[in-house]
């Protein structure tokens, strides 16, 4: 929901079209879309594993590890170089973390959290330090998004997914009548999410909120979220121990940050509390309000898969280069299946996730507003195909290049600063791939005549290197 821009934001990353797409970017949403909030708590253990990181300074210990529990922070520096993510920052932001918390009164008071609320929610709170390294978190490899479309799209999870429809088709009903919203796309969003409510995440929302508001790069964000936790259980709409999930604080079945809790949660089965953890009406109507009010066209699909005619002009594979589906049909693009588009006065931007060398895409306005809920094409792309397999259409037609490998942390550094030496990309080399990179990219392919689409290759790396 509106969960995942923010945990995008607070990483950095921007979304991608790039069939090589890193956790940052498919991650996301955890404070943001609803939070945005995406799917972070399970796609951080899916693609990253272990994080690159050392022991701590001699005589400066990282937090002591619990038996049986979480992490210790690992003492060192972010991977981001900000001056407030130092080991030594850390430290010191941590010692006066006590004074921050409780610095943050006047601000709940004028939210109307009662002081005793306040001192009852904070007793105790600690900070957790593990989540500097999870904030600054560079992994070293990727998944390809055939690969994250094959985790994310499997049979157990569709014939849970199936099982959730029947089970609480009246809830799904009472849901379209209101927001218009369809219910597969709910049902995907509950699926890839949270595994439909098994991997929901198990950090404390106010726990992580208050130490990302006192500490690091993210201050100023986490702070609103931190007081819109205390918010959320100062009405009474859920208990402390409902309030578990990411380590950017997202949290129950759908992700929900505290902010996009406080815009969209509703309380669909009139008890006065809005809780979308537990009680299925709640959960399932906020998530359509959240949609509703990012843009949703009611009997709209997300998109079409496309095949894409050789020799076209990938130049226009653009998200900001939206024609309506006459336009791209006379540009030679037709629907994968055969079938004609319902509406060709619809708009749409192609997206060509793998390039000249995999299926194409055209993007109507119902798949923006998914990305407005966690802004990464790739999540996207799986919520609608989800969504899609859960209404019993088939798996997309076209082949993706699985003979692609993904190229490593190294490679993409290497890429980009080739293109860099090259004149053709303008950043700070970093790893990641995002718009200004596929753009330097694609005229780097322009300019020795093979299609520019902006897929990153070992081949298009070998051509770099000038061998």
């Amino acid at each position: 929901m509106a969960r995942r821009n923010g945990i995008l934001a607070a990483l950095k990353a921007g979304a991608t079209a790039a069939a090589v797409v890193t956790v940052v970017t498919m991650v996301s949403g955890s404070a943001s879309a609803q939070s945005s909030g995406g799917p972070l708590n399970f796609l951080d253990n899916l693609f990253t594993g272990t994080l690159t990181k050392g022991n701590p300074s001699p005589g400066q210990p990282a937090q002591a590890p619990s038996p049986g529990g979480p992490q210790p922070w690992s003492g060192e520096d972010g991977a981001s170089g900000h001056p407030l993510m130092t080991a030594a920052a850390i430290r010191e932001a941590a010692g006066n973390f006590d004074a921050c918390v409780a610095g943050m009164w006047p601000d709940a008071a004028r939210r109307n959290i009662t002081q005793d609320n306040f001192q009852r929610f904070t007793a105790g709170l600690s900070p957790d330090l593990r989540i500097m390294d999870l904030l600054d978190a560079q992994p070293e490899f990727t998944k390809s998004i055939w690969d994250y479309l094959d985790i994310l799209v499997n049979d157990n999870r569709l014939a849970k997914g199936r099982e959730v429809l029947a089970k609480y088709k009246a809830q799904f009903d009472a849901t379209e009548r209101a927001y218009g919203v369809d219910r597969y796309i709910i049902a995907a969003i509950w699926g890839i999410e949270s595994n439909y409510s098994t991997q929901i995440g198990d950090r404390s929302v106010l726990q992580s909120t208050a130490t990302l508001a006192c500490i690091g790069r993210r201050q100023a964000y986490f702070k609103d979220e931190f007081l819109s936790a205390l918010e959320i259980l100062n009405r009474g709409d859920l208990r402390p121990e409902q309030m578990r999930g990411s380590w950017a604080g997202a949290f129950g079945p759908t992700q929900f940050m505290p902010t996009a809790f406080k815009r969209f949660a509703v309380d669909a089965d009139g008890d006065g509390r809005r809780d979308v953890v537990d009680n299925p009406a709640d959960l399932i109507a906020s998530t359509a309000n959240n949609l509703k009010k990012d843009g949703w066209q009611s009997g709209q699909s997300w998109g079409y898969e496309v095949a894409v005619p050789q020799g076209f002009n990938y130049m226009l594979a653009d998200r900001a280069k939206s024609m309506s589906l006459s336009q791209w049909e006379q540009l030679g693009l037709k629907r994968a299946n055969g079938q004609p588009f319902p509406a060709t006065t619809e708009k749409a931007y192609l997206l060509a996730p793998a390039g000249a060398q995999g299926p194409g895409f055209l993007m109507l306005q119902n798949f923006r507003v998914i990305m407005k809920y966690n802004p990464a094409e790739a999540y996207a792309l799986a919520i609608g195909h989800f969504a899609d397999r859960l209404r019993g259409a088939p798996p997309f037609v076209q082949a993706w290049p699985r003979e692609e490998r993904t190229l490593s942390r190294a490679e993409r550094l290497e890429l980009q600063q080739l293109l860099a030496d090259r004149g053709f990309y303008r950043g700070t080399p970093d790893g990641q791939f995002g718009g200004q990179t596929r753009e330097a990219l694609r005229n780097f392919q322009a300019s020795i005549g093979a299609p520019a689409d902006g897929f990153a290759t070992s081949d298009v790396l070998e051509r770099l290197r000038g061998r």
